[in-house]
């Protein structure tokens, strides 16, 4: 029987025929697949909202006021000497009433007057001696302690809201030296006795004048609007004296001068549109 020439029996195909045809077929297949991510992540895609990025400006305002002092203390020192305690203090005593009797002249009530207590302390001297010890060759010096008396010192605090009184007299009482009365002044200490209130309105103030800074810097650039408010910090509050910019991490706070400038920072974000 001759196979090759028998229709009934199929001979399996070549190798190059089997190339031929599963190729084109393997082509197919990865297109469709292609095509299939392609809709998946466009479908996936369309699925998400993205949210555009905020668009927010920073700006630093401040807010600057003259002041002036409510509130003045002040404080000067008497002294006495004696040889005994009692003699010190006697002499102390005379010049604690001249000082009174003097600021009360002055304007000062006898209420805002305030003798403080006296302190005492022994005053020695020291004087040198030169001996020649038993044994020795040469002198040695020897010091020696000598008791001089007693000093008693006594501070006179005024505290009052008559300031311009009150500073006067802390200039013109050194004239009680020509009294016999052993004096020093020391220097005024000046407050603001309101600042709680005033702090309220002056970061209202430089509230303000960050949206006005704001409003400025988006008019000179062009092209934006201030939205809303998102956050807002105070900053240090600086009390200077007069005409003086300076300022600290700490914050000032001025004692020295009659006249202040309160000086109040605001940090502030707004939202664009």
């Amino acid at each position: 029987m001759d196979l090759a020439t028998d229709k009934s029996i199929e001979l399996p195909p070549s190798p190059d025929v089997l190339r031929w045809v599963v190729r084109p077929l393997g082509m197919i297949a990865i297109a469709i697949a292609a095509v299939l991510c392609t809709k998946i992540v466009m479908t996936t895609y369309q699925g998400v909202k993205v949210k555009p990025e905020k668009r927010t400006i920073k700006v630093i305002g401040s807010a600057k006021k003259r002041i002036v002092s409510d509130l003045i203390e002040w404080n000067a020192m008497l002294e006495a000497r004696a040889p005994d305690r009692t003699a010190a203090y006697k002499q102390l005593r005379e010049q604690r009433e001249k000082t009174v009797a003097f600021l009360t002249a002055q304007g000062i009530k006898p209420a805002e007057i305030q003798p403080q207590s006296a302190t005492f302390d022994e005053e020695w001297d020291v004087e040198p001696e030169f001996k020649v010890l038993p044994g020795a060759k040469e002198a040695v010096r020897i010091d020696k302690r000598i008791f001089r008396g007693f000093v008693t010192r006594e501070t006179i605090f005024v505290r009052s809201t008559d300031v311009q009184t009150v500073e006067k007299a802390s200039r013109e009482v050194t004239s009680l030296l020509e009294q016999g009365v052993s004096i020093t002044s020391g220097q005024p200490a000046y407050y603001y006795t309101r600042l709680s209130e005033l702090k309220v309105e002056m970061l209202a103030a430089a509230g303000k004048d960050t949206r006005a800074r704001a409003d400025n810097i988006l008019k000179s650039a062009g092209g934006a609007a201030i939205k809303k408010l998102l956050d807002a910090n105070m900053g240090i509050i600086n009390i200077n004296p007069a005409n003086s910019t300076e300022t600290s991490h700490e914050g000032n706070n001025d004692t020295t001068s009659y006249e202040k400038d309160i000086i109040t920072i605001v940090r502030a974000e707004y939202e664009l549109e």
